[in-house]
């Protein structure tokens, strides 16, 4: 009974955290719309931020818990299914164009930081605290640059039906959708650990998988959504950007408040995630764009690496 009433606080969990993050994208994307924000930095920033909202209020609740297998599990994995499950699922729908400066910018720093982050596990098997101060002043510094780069695009056409909406109405509905947030990763990581436990399962791998899958629902629906409406900058942008946040500001705030320890597993994982991006970026250099075949090979990927967690 005990187990039976676990997974169902999982699965509440995961339902709060795709409601409010749904909630908080519309309400913070609607209010940057009113404000002039292009639809590329949106993408990048409010849409990628509120979509990482459930890896932020999980991993954040984890590391005051002293569960950093969870912290570290949660954000690598949500990177690689960001690129191999949610971009591999949106190219075989349909093939998304990628922005230029997303090629030439944004996919080499994510590559960067994600080498950042190995480094700083592979040396010391953990992020202290003064590493956290160098993830998240490279975090101020990628904002600054899209403020740059917002300042010298100009605005562009409404995201959403949303923005019809007046401006307290906009503020109200992000406010709720970020306290269903943080409640929902209050009951996720309780409940995840608890059923980990119970099936002799480390935490390493469900923080990789269940945790990483539940927490990247906003952004699989955020981003088969855009694309569907031809909106690839946000869909290619949430997900780059993102992944951007999930290292810089998930982990770097997490380290900040404890010493998040990087079990030398991660390592692997890690990897693959770089790897994971070294694909999308290869994939795009030249065409531009994401193509059925591309995704096809990021989800069998994804078959692989799956199953080296299910036999590791």
């Amino acid at each position: 009974m005990d187990m039976m009433i676990q997974v169902l606080l999982l699965v509440l969990g995961f339902a709060m955290l795709v409601k409010g993050a749904d909630w908080f994208v519309d309400g913070a994307a609607g209010v940057a719309d009113r404000l002039g924000v292009p639809q590329l930095v949106i993408g990048l920033t409010i849409v990628a931020m509120g979509t990482s909202a459930p890896e932020a209020a999980v991993s954040l609740t984890a590391a005051l818990k002293g569960n950093a297998d969870i912290t570290i599990g949660n954000v690598v994995g949500s990177n690689i299914l960001n690129i191999l499950i949610i971009l591999g699922i949106v190219s075989v729908i349909i093939a998304t164009p990628v922005a230029k400066s997303i090629i030439r910018i944004d996919l080499p720093f994510m590559l960067g930081i994600s080498f950042v982050l190995l480094f700083l596990g592979y040396t010391g098997n953990k992020v202290t605290q003064i590493e956290s101060l160098v993830l998240l002043t490279l975090f101020v510094g990628y904002l600054g640059y899209l403020f740059v780069t917002a300042k010298k695009t100009g605005t562009v056409e409404e995201t959403s039906s949303i923005v019809e909406k007046p401006m307290w109405q906009l503020v109200v509905i992000a406010v709720i959708g970020l306290v269903l947030i943080v409640l929902g990763s209050d009951f996720t990581v309780d409940a995840a650990t608890k059923i980990a436990t119970e099936f002799g399962m480390g935490t390493r791998f469900i923080g990789l998988t269940i945790v990483a899958l539940g927490t990247s629902l906003p952004e699989l629906f955020t981003s088969v959504a855009a694309a569907l409406k031809g909106k690839s900058d946000i869909a290619i942008g949430n997900i780059v950007g993102s992944n951007i946040f999930n290292i810089l500001f998930i982990v770097g705030l997490s380290a900040v408040i404890t010493p998040v320890y990087f079990a030398s597993n991660f390592v692997i994982d890690t990897l693959v995630a770089v790897a994971a991006g070294v694909i999308l970026w290869l994939a795009t250099f030249k065409s531009g764009k994401l193509t059925r075949p591309v995704g096809i090979i990021m989800l069998l990927a994804y078959g692989g690496y799956f199953a080296y967690l299910l036999l590791g």
